[in-house]
């Protein structure tokens, strides 16, 4: 009998602040973390607006009480992975006694080391490491390393649907008995080559984002991870804590429609989320919030209002996008949206679609567009899609 996986911890670090705490309260506050570029360093610095982690390198070695003698061997990317695993790991009342259990790693990247390598090619600092510390599996390992966590662990990349596809993954390995607990999410850092890539597209606001708005001129980069601890039931028990919440439903579909754009039927968003309410059991009417992919580009926020209409009809619950908060974090994005809905759950809360103003007119919905408090809420959506039709649905529900 495959067991149900819960969520028993989670961390986050992303332009709304370096934890849970201090990200929920931006989100009551209705704060976006979306602003001028500090950090990376490019020559559109003042041209485009980002949702930039506060912190520096330097600042986040010394949080996690890192020498500074051995920055050679962390990336921005690994960094911020660390920093919100270690959140998830220690929330979910996890001690070194319990690595003894059958723990895995699996982080979900599409940056990896690119930050550094980059910055120290370019220049010949060719003794910087980068050479090590360049793999999209880097961040796993520096996580593992840093928690030492010795047990299975591997990286998934399927560009912005990749974080969703690691909680899959690790949901699959728990039902299946292979590990006990899975420390699954991502990371991403921002960098250069994926700024300038999206700028060659064409798809970078130059304003704060406005997702499903019909005068929405694309995405705002963000940086970010976010991780959950995933276990059986039997292990929560048998560690006597109480779940967050549970993982109810999710689903992966490819409709290889482009290479960057969805389809116009939005296919691929329809079959995933019509397969995660399957896996879940649920009806359209049992959702009371989606957590909407929203990038804010013409292509995404078309395509996946008209998957939404197809599977809610004239019953559309509450939706938004929360990446008018934190910006677009691509390979981490569905772990830090994953974070946001186990929060919306967890304090009753539906977040404001930032920034809408004007119905588009293919489709005639209106996103959220201000913060509800104390609604009660069971179950939440949360769609991520990504670049060759890479699409994932999580649906989270109430523990009771």
């Amino acid at each position: 009998m495959q067991s149900d996986v819960l969520i028993t911890g989670m961390g986050i670090i992303s332009a709304l602040g370096n934890n849970v705490d201090e990200n929920l309260v931006s989100l009551k506050l209705k704060k976006s973390g979306i602003g001028n570029i500090k950090h990376l360093d490019t020559k559109h610095k003042n041209e485009f607006k980002v949702g930039e982690v506060n912190l520096s390198n330097p600042q986040m070695l010394d949080k996690l009480d890192i020498s500074t003698d051995n920055y050679k061997k962390y990336t921005r990317t690994s960094l911020l992975g660390i920093i919100a695993a270690k959140e998830a790991f220690y929330n979910a009342g996890l001690n070194k006694e319990d690595l003894k259990l059958r723990i895995g790693v699996i982080s979900a990247t599409t940056v990896g080391g690119m930050d550094k390598t980059e910055t120290d090619y370019f220049s010949k600092n060719y003794k910087s490491g980068f050479i090590h510390t360049h793999p999209s599996g880097d961040p796993a390992d520096k996580i593992a390393d840093f928690l030492e966590i010795t047990g299975y662990r591997t990286t998934l990349t399927t560009a912005c649907s990749s974080a969703a596809n690691a909680i899959i993954h690790g949901a699959g390995l728990i039902k299946h008995n292979i590990v006990d607990i899975v420390l699954a999410g991502g990371t991403d850092a921002l960098c250069k080559f994926t700024l300038n890539g999206f700028n060659s597209l064409m798809i970078l606001d130059k304003n704060p984002c406005k997702p499903f708005d019909k005068d929405r001129q694309g995405l705002n980069l963000g940086e970010g991870a976010g991780f959950l601890v995933m276990e059986s039931d039997k292990s929560a028990a048998g560690r006597g804590v109480t779940p967050l919440c549970k993982l109810s439903g999710y689903a992966n579909a490819n409709d290889a429609y482009h290479q960057t754009a969805s389809s116009p039927e939005g296919e691929g968003a329809y079959i995933s989320m019509l397969n995660a309410l399957k896996m879940s059991k649920f009806n359209p009417d049992d959702i009371d919030y989606i957590n909407a992919h929203g990038t804010g580009t013409n292509n995404n926020d078309l395509s996946e209002g008209i998957a939404i209409k197809r599977i809610f009809e004239n019953k559309i619950p509450p939706f938004g996008s929360t990446k008018s908060f934190t910006g677009h974090t691509l390979g981490a994005a569905a772990a830090v949206e994953a974070v946001i809905s186990i929060l919306a759950i967890k304090h009753g809360m539906i977040y404001p679609n930032l920034n809408f103003k004007n119905l588009i007119d293919e489709l005639n919905l209106s996103p959220v567009t201000d913060l509800k408090m104390n609604v009660k809420i069971n179950n939440v959506l949360s769609n991520s899609f990504g670049f060759g039709g890479n699409n994932s649905t999580l649906v989270f529900s109430k523990y009771e």
